[in-house]
């Protein structure tokens, strides 16, 4: 799955990436929102991206039906295990989690802590991403860090 941003830039998802995505899917009344850390790649000589790897849910995040909240101190542990096992090629580019609804929307307090996270991460990227899987389609949004706007993201179809 490839999406466009910006006038050429583009950020492709590893195949393994949307199989993990699909596995936390909140089919289930019972089920709770997972979430966690988007790790890729920037492409020398170009703006684009590719997500290589996702953290995934630990037993320290608050999974609810409704809410997920990630445990700061446990997924920097696994950001910073993963860069340097990349020897620093696999970098922090946003945030993913899920909703119980088919085509999912960033909730207010989705939007509210994706602009803490624009504000106050420090990292290579002007961009970061953030997307939503919900039960039937993914929804993938990227905010400015320069102007905190967030956009939604379109799939690219060249």
């Amino acid at each position: 799955m490839i999406f466009s941003f910006g006038p050429t830039s583009k950020l492709k998802i590893n195949d393994d990436v949307l199989e993990k995505f699909r596995t936390y899917r909140q089919l289930e009344s019972r089920d709770t929102e997972a979430g966690g850390v988007l790790m890729g790649r920037f492409i020398e000589g170009s703006d684009d991206i590719i997500l290589d790897l996702i953290t995934e849910p630990t037993e320290k995040d608050r999974r609810e039906r409704c809410f997920f909240k990630k445990h700061l101190e446990t997924h920097q542990e696994l950001v910073d295990k993963i860069w340097e096992e990349s020897e620093g090629t696999c970098n922090y580019v946003g945030e993913w989690h899920t909703h119980p609804e088919k085509h999912p929307s960033p909730s207010f307090h989705d939007r509210r802590e994706w602009k803490k996270v624009l504000k106050k991460t420090q990292c290579e990227s002007s961009f970061l991403f953030f997307f939503i899987i919900g039960t039937e389609s993914i929804g993938a949004w990227v905010g400015n860090r320069k102007t905190v706007k967030i956009n939604k993201l379109e799939v690219w179809n060249p």
